[in-house]
């Protein structure tokens, strides 16, 4: 008589831990970038459901955004001024932020993610 026997076997147990331990790890050093783009985002859409945000010089702006920037927990060395410019074109105001984040991973491997995020400013007339 044979039995099939059904499972998996400790190696193949151990692989299945490292290859899983190994997503959870790049996760959450993840997870913290993404958290604070979201910041970000959310910083950026109060701006423009500000009256008369698209008047605003872009140093204005900038100021404006940092402090935003400040309640939602989005660090200024991450995100610097630098990485906040509008364009004006035919009448509308777009604001842009575009920056990288270079995490460091393990030894001499850094995760870098690029984040970029638009927002059209209305202006007073309700747009």
């Amino acid at each position: 008589m044979q039995h099939k026997v059904k499972g998996i076997t400790l190696i193949g147990f151990a692989i299945i831990l490292v290859v899983l331990g190994f997503f959870a790890y790049a996760a959450m050093r993840l997870i913290p970038a993404y958290t604070e783009y979201f910041g970000v985002v959310k910083a950026m859409d109060q701006e423009s459901k500000e009256p008369g945000a698209a008047q605003k010089s872009l140093d204005q702006l900038r100021g404006s955004l940092m402090f935003k920037f400040s309640t939602q927990y989005v660090d200024d060395a991450n995100v610097p001024p630098s990485a906040i410019s509008a364009v004006r074109d035919a009448g509308k105001v777009i604001l842009r932020v575009a920056y990288e984040r270079r995490i460091p991973f393990m030894y001499n491997v850094d995760l870098l993610v690029s984040f970029d995020h638009s927002v059209a400013l209305g202006n007073n007339t309700g747009e």
